[in-house]
């Protein structure tokens, strides 16, 4: 008991000490407090609440969500950050000059606001004590201003995701302290400017997401602090330069999706310390180099969609690329004939192959369970799916659409984690009892099976599935849309098209109100379209073309402003925006 009682004691002392200290501590400066009403003045919408934290006279007491202050009662921390990444708007209005005022912030952070636009103040060059800047995903716009060069204790500046244009301003080569330089998804454009070769402090460079033009300069070889490059999704030309080459310590290069040209160098076994090398979505040509495999750290691995040819080093990637997890040789000049045993015998998780000329039966891998993505579409596989996939029990996505796979999906069994399954564009047959029942996954969210032979009918489909995409669409079903198509509750888009489905369109279907992709074309359907159609507010694309459907089209929207084309060929459909409906005479009484 004596115990219990000195720990109360002591845990009492401790918090009338803390108490005591706090109260030692000045209130905020009332010239930052009046620089961060300013702020708040200059947002006109607030749905994150924060803001209304602002109130009282002590913005330093702690109540002022996002604000901390130091001993002497001096903001030194501003931190708004987005709570919610799938919510609407979180603040509407634009950053307030005032607070350029705050002289003693050390970090700035206002993040996912999504509306707060303008341009960047130019009394921000105040902030002379600015460590971190991190404006990422607003609506910010304008060119970066060259002032932000006066600060020179930023170590941090990440304004991604904004609408900044103009060039990137030589200026920021006076951050000598600079670490992270993140100014991706913007729409900068022109080339990398020589004063960022000067950042020598430099750890990570992400201008991926771009407009930026012209050849990757050598000086970034000079950088040897880097770990993380990624100029992905610009307009980069020419080669790949050997002083990439020679940055150690890198751990992440991707240069994909440019416009880069030649070889893939030879002296990239030099990046020993790389982890993930993305150079897909390039017109690369000649080999893949052999001394890729001297990469013992790599684990992703992205040449897709170049123009590299055969042979692949088989014998060299087998024996190196110990640490290998994601393959992605898709979309080039390759003709493999068949997965290599260096990609069947490792525990991959994301195997790409599309495109490859791949031949034969589906193979098996050594050790299934551990893919969680496998793409072996556009390519001439013709049997062995019915038993393929069953043995991924952790599968997630699979994509073998348009091979020549002729089998009875029936009798295809699926892995119980998968949520996205495109087989489309094959010789399938049989019916969807399998791939649609009281089984399938609650994972499943994509079923694409369209442009196949399968036959039957849609099956009734049962609650609980989480289904956003269904295409089954040219093949050979028949029978009725069932009523039990309002169960998919998630359905954002499907298609039925080209096929012999009859009966009616079930009033049901206006349930699905997340649908924003309809086509019913080139079927048997009769009947009325129902009015309660009208109720998939966020419908984009409608087709009811080529069917047997008669009756007034449902007038509002969306339904009435679509093109007179989703509602041709029919027998006897009228209404905007077809023309009018004929009115029946009315017969007068002893005519």
């Amino acid at each position: 008991m004596q115990l219990v009682m000195r720990a109360v004691l002591v845990m009492m002392l401790a918090f009338l000490k803390s108490a005591s200290s706090q109260s030692e501590f000045p209130p905020c400066s009332p010239a930052d407090r009046a620089a961060l009403l300013g702020f708040k003045a200059a947002i006109v919408k607030d749905t994150t609440g924060f803001l209304s934290t602002w109130t009282g006279g002590d913005c330093c007491s702690g109540g002022w969500e996002g604000v901390e202050c130091s001993e002497g009662g001096r903001v030194n921390r501003l931190m708004l950050q987005n709570p919610d990444a799938d919510g609407g708007v979180l603040m509407k209005g634009v950053l307030s000059p005032s607070l350029g005022s705050l002289h003693f912030l050390e970090i700035m952070v206002i993040t996912g606001m999504r509306r707060i636009a303008g341009k960047i103040p130019e009394s921000f060059s105040n902030l002379t004590r600015l460590t971190q800047l991190v404006l990422d995903d607003n609506s910010l716009q304008g060119s970066i201003p060259p002032s932000l060069g006066r600060l020179r204790n930023l170590q941090t500046v990440s304004l991604s995701g904004n609408r900044f244009n103009g060039q990137i301003p030589p200026a920021l080569g006076n951050l000598r302290n600079l670490l992270q330089l993140n100014l991706a998804k913007n729409l900068l454009a022109g080339p990398i400017p020589r004063a960022v070769g000067i950042l020598k402090s430099l750890q990570s460079l992400d201008l991926s997401f771009n407009m930026l033009s012209g050849s990757i300069p050598d000086f970034l070889g000079q950088l040897q602090n880097l770990t993380y490059l990624v100029l992905t999704r610009n307009h980069f030309t020419g080669q790949i330069p050997f002083s990439l080459c020679s940055l150690a310590q890198l751990s992440e290069l991707s240069l994909d999706q440019n416009h880069l040209v030649g070889r893939i160098p030879a002296q990239i076994r030099n990046l020993k310390s790389v982890s993930v090398l993305r150079l897909g979505s390039n017109k690369l040509t000649g080999q893949i180099p052999e001394s890729i495999s001297e990469l013992h750290s790599l684990w992703n691995l992205n040449l897709s969609r170049n123009l590299l040819t055969n042979p692949l080093p088989d014998a060299a990637f087998a024996k190196g690329l110990p640490s290998i997890l994601t393959v992605d040789l898709s979309y080039n000049n390759l003709d493999l004939g068949a997965i290599p045993t260096w990609i069947r015998n490792r525990q991959l998780s994301d195997v790409h192959l599309a495109g490859c000329k791949l031949r034969g039966a589906l193979p098996n891998f050594t050790k299934p369970d551990s893919l969680a993505t496998l793409d072996l579409s556009d390519n001439y596989f013709t049997s062995g799916i019915s038993s393929f996939l069953a043995n991924m029990a952790n599968l997630q996505a699979a994509k073998i659409s348009n091979n020549l796979i002729k089998a009875d999906v029936s009798t295809m069994r699926l892995p119980d984690q998968i949520s996205a399954l495109d087989l489309h564009s094959n010789h399938l047959f049989g019916s969807l009892s399998r791939i649609l029942s009281n089984t399938t996954s609650r994972f499943m969210e994509v079923v694409d099976v369209s442009n196949n032979q399968i036959s039957g009918s849609i099956p009734e489909l049962v609650e609980g599935l989480n289904l956003k995409v269904l295409n089954l669409a040219s093949n050979k079903l028949s029978g009725h849309i069932p009523n039990s198509v309002s169960n998919l509750a998630k359905l954002e888009r499907i298609d039925i098209s080209r096929n012999q489905i009859t009966g009616t369109i079930p009033a049901s279907l206006g349930s699905l109100v997340k649908l924003h992709w309809l086509d019913l074309s080139i079927n048997g359907l009769t009947g009325r379209i129902p009015d309660s159609l009208l109720g998939i507010e966020a419908l984009r694309h409608a087709s009811f073309r080529a069917n047997r459907l008669c009756g007034k089209i449902p007038q509002g929207r969306p339904l009435n402003i679509f093109p007179a084309v989703a509602y041709a060929h029919n027998l006897c459909l009228c209404g905007k925006p077809l023309p009018p409906c004929k009115e029946k005479k009315k017969r007068t009484m002893g005519q």
